[in-house]
């Protein structure tokens, strides 16, 4: 393991060699974004399906682009970790509605695995925490993806991606952060505060996001480029 990342104190940092491992996962990932996208466009699409999935990869991996640049802008960063972005999140879920569950949950797992190496490392209690707090949560942010060919189908997707998201921090938190807490934290604090810390900045954030992508401009802009990505 030592080969791969270096620990102190539960905080993993990546070697080279993890680095170059990451690196080869994501390439993996954002090759079986193209795989589903080929085989789901060759059953509608006969002789195009080629065509389609590099547009869907492009699309795809802009996307995740810019959703991890907007990572980095935070407007508020909190103390144990989570901040809110510049909508990092939304770019992320527009993945989902633009072509649906499968390669809405794909490019979101992608992402996980950008967000699980950023700043240089993670915090690994347990297997399952590290995949709690960054693949899988990241990864719910595909949810978005149900709601792809429904009316309002953005606002409501990403609003029940975000949620998800918040309720596998919470999760994690749970059962693996709360024993972390200083011995003076109240007991009566303990059953909700998981929940309000990882929702206090998702939801602030959602609500930017919200206010944003209900703006009739930014609204018409969205549904552009939706027919843009999806044509």
């Amino acid at each position: 393991m030592s080969l791969f990342v270096t620990h102190e104190d539960g905080y993993y940092a990546l070697t080279t060699a993890g680095y170059m491992m990451t690196g080869v996962l994501i390439v993996a990932a954002a090759m079986v974004i193209l795989y589903i996208s080929r085989r789901g466009n060759a059953a509608q699409n006969e002789g195009s399906g080629s065509r389609t999935s590099i547009r869907q990869l492009t699309f795809s991996g802009a996307a995740i682009a810019l959703a991890f640049a907007a990572s980095y802008i935070r407007i508020i960063r909190m103390p144990w970790g989570g901040a809110v972005t510049l909508c990092s999140m939304l770019f992320v879920t527009l993945i989902g509605y633009w072509y649906g569950p499968k390669i809405g949950f794909t490019a979101a797992f992608a992402y996980g695995l950008l967000q699980f190496i950023q700043d240089g490392g993670s915090y690994i209690l347990s297997p399952l925490q590290a995949c709690l707090d960054y693949i899988l949560a990241f990864a719910a942010l595909g949810c978005s993806g149900f709601f792809h060919d429904r009316k309002n189908g953005l606002v409501t997707g990403y609003i029940v991606a975000i949620l998800a998201r918040g309720l596998l921090h919470s999760i994690g938190g749970y059962l693996y952060w709360m024993d972390y807490m200083p011995e003076n934290f109240p007991a009566s604090l303990s059953a909700i505060y998981p929940i309000a810390y990882n929702y206090a900045f998702i939801l602030a954030e959602g609500v930017i996001t919200v206010i944003l992508i209900s703006v009739p401009a930014v609204k018409k802009a969205l549904q552009g480029i939706k027919g843009l990505a999806t044509q």
